[in-house]
C-alpha cells in the first residue's frame, strides 16, 4: 500500500535516526537450496542488498542486524535507505538485470500481483517448509494472503498497515457517547464532538490514495465489499452510495474546514494539537500519540484504538521478497526467515515496529515496552478482519483512479452514482489490462 510515504512527516516526530547511505557491494557465490529441505547454517554466507524506504522503521532493521550476524556472521545485510518514490523503479529494474543490483527486496502490497505474474519474485514455498520452526500460520491469515498469488507464496509479512478508528476518550465521556459500532454511530458521534474549536473528525479525502483507502473503510462499515463473486470490482452498489453519501455528509458537518485535500500528515497534526476529536488512521499511531514527549503533548494518554464500525477495515503491508535473479537466495532468506521468526519479530515489535504475527500481540514482552496488552488485542482484531483495497494486477493505477472519483464526488464536481459508476468501471478496465 503506498502509505510508507505518508509516515515521512510523522516519523520525524517519532525519532530522529541518522540514515548514512551504503553504497551497494558485489554479491558473493550463491548457495543452493534443496526444494523442501533448507540447507541455511550458521556457515551461510553472502552479500545481501535491499532497498528500503529512509525511516524510522528501517532504522529498527539495521538496529537489529548485529543480533542477526549473531546466528549467521558470514551474512553481510546491506541496506540502501532511498525516498519511497524511487524504491519501484530501482527494484524493478534490478529485477531486470543479468546482474542485479538487490538481492532481497521489500514489496509494497499493490505491487505483488504484477511482480509474481512478471517472474520478478522467487517462490518461498520450499524455502518456508524446510525452515524448521518457522510456523507461517502464525502471521494474520490476511497478512499471508497478500504475498500468495496464483497459490503459491512470494511474501512473507514485514509490517502491516491495518487502519481502524483512533479517538480521544475524555472527549467521548464528556459528551456521553459510546465506542461507535456502526457506521450511522460515526456519524452521529463526529456531528456531536464538532465545535467551533474542534471538529469532529479529521478526515483524508485527498484525491487519489488516501480518498479510497480512507472511504474503503466506510464501505466496509456498510457492509459492502470492493470485488464481487465474480472477481471483478462492484463499486457502484446500494452500500458504496451509502458509503459515500454519509463520507460526504461527515466532511461536510464534521471534518476541519478547507481539508479536501488533507492526507495522513494533517489529520495526525489536527488531532494532536486538539483541533480533532477523531481520526481513521494506522493502527500503530496510537503508542505514538500516547507517547509522553510524543507529537500529541499534554494530550498523550487520551487516546484509544478501536476496529471500525462493522469490525472490518482496510488492510496494508510490506513484504520481504526473493528477486527471482538473486545470486544469493539463501543468505536473503537466512536473514528473512531470521527477521520475520517470532524471536525476530518480537524484538522488532519491541523497538517500535508494527506486528505481523498473531503470537507477538500476547507476548508480554512485547505489550510491556508498546502501547499495552488492550491496544495489541484491538490490533488482533484489526488483523483479523481486514482486506487490501486491490488484488491482481496494475493495483497503483486502479487505486488511484478510484479515488480520483471518489475525491470529485466528494468535492461536488460530481454526483455519488456517476462517480460511482465512474469507478467501477475504470477500475475493471485496468484490472483486464
Amino acid at each position: 500500500m503506498r502509505t510508507m510515504k505518508a509516515r515521512k512527516s510523522v516519523m520525524a516526530l517519532i525519532a530522529v535516526a541518522g540514515l548514512v547511505l551504503i553504497s551497494a557491494c558485489s554479491s558473493s557465490s550463491p548457495n543452493a537450496s534443496t526444494a523442501g529441505n533448507t540447507k541455511i547454517s550458521a556457515d551461510t554466507a553472502g552479500t545481501v542488498r535491499v532497498l528500503m524506504e529512509g525511516v524510522p522503521d528501517t532504522d529498527i532493521v539495521k538496529g537489529l542486524l548485529a543480533k542477526f550476524n549473531e546466528k549467521y556472521p558470514k551474512i553481510d545485510v546491506k541496506i540502501e535507505p532511498i525516498a519511497y518514490d524511487q524504491i519501484r523503479d530501482k527494484i524493478v529494474a534490478s529485477f531486470q538485470a543479468t546482474d542485479p543490483t538487490y538481492d532481497m527486496a521489500i514489496i509494497d502490497n499493490p505491487w505483488m500481483g504484477d511482480f509474481a505474474k512478471a517472474g520478478f519474485l522467487k517462490p518461498l514455498d520450499d524455502l518456508i517448509a524446510g525452515t524448521a520452526d518457522y510456523d507461517y500460520n502464525d502471521f494474520s491469515a490476511p497478512l499471508r494472503a497478500i504475498g500468495e498469488v496464483d497459490g503459491k507464496k512470494y511474501g512473507v509479512p514485514f509490517y502491516n498497515y491495518g487502519l481502524g478508528l483512533i479517538y480521544r476518550t475524555d472527549l467521548l465521556a464528556s459528551a456521553g457517547i459510546t465506542e461507535p459500532k456502526t457506521l450511522d454511530e460515526l456519524a452521529a458521534a463526529a456531528k456531536k464532538l464538532n465545535t467551533a474549536a474542534r471538529a469532529g473528525i479529521a478526515m483524508q479525502p485527498q484525491r487519489g490514495y488516501k480518498a479510497f483507502e480512507e472511504w474503503g473503510n466506510y464501505l466496509f462499515a456498510a457492509g459492502g465489499s470492493i470485488y464481487g463473486t465474480d472477481g471483478l470490482v462492484k463499486l457502484n452498489t446500494p452500500e458504496a452510495k451509502k458509503a459515500l453519501n454519509t463520507y460526504i455528509a461527515m466532511y461536510k458537518s464534521s471534518a476541519p474546514k478547507n481539508s479536501l485535500n488533507w492526507a495522513f500528515d494533517e489529520a495526525l497534526r489536527s488531532v494532536s494539537s486538539d483541533k480533532s476529536a477523531m481520526m481513521v488512521s494506522y493502527n500503530w499511531m496510537l503508542p505514538t500519540l500516547n507517547k509522553k514527549d510524543g507529537p500529541a503533548g499534554a494530550l498523550a494518554g487520551k487516546f484509544k484504538l478501536a476496529t471500525m464500525p462493522g469490525g472490518k477495515q482496510v488492510l496494508g503491508s510490506w513484504d520481504w521478497a526473493i528477486p527471482a535473479n538473486s545470486k544469493v537466495s539463501d543468505a536473503a532468506w537466512a536473514f528473512i526467515s531470521w527477521i520475520t521468526s517470532k524471536e525476530g519479530e518480537a524484538a522488532r515489535v519491541s523497538a517500535g515496529g508494527a506486528p505481523a504475527r498473531i503470537s507477538v500481540l500476547t507476548d508480554p514482552a512485547v505489550s510491556n515496552t508498546g502501547g499495552g496488552a488492550e491496544y495489541y488485542a484491538t490490533v488482533g482484531k484489526i488483523l483479523g478482519n481486514a482486506e487490501p483495497l486491490c488484488k491482481g494486477a496494475n493495483c497503483d493505477e486502479m487505486i488511484n483512479a478510484v479515488g480520483t472519483e471518489l475525491n470529485a464526488a466528494i468535492a461536488g464536481l460530481k454526483s455519488v452514482d456517476s462517480a460511482l459508476a465512474a469507478a467501477e468501471e475504470q477500475a475493471n478496465k485496468i484490472q483486464s489490462k
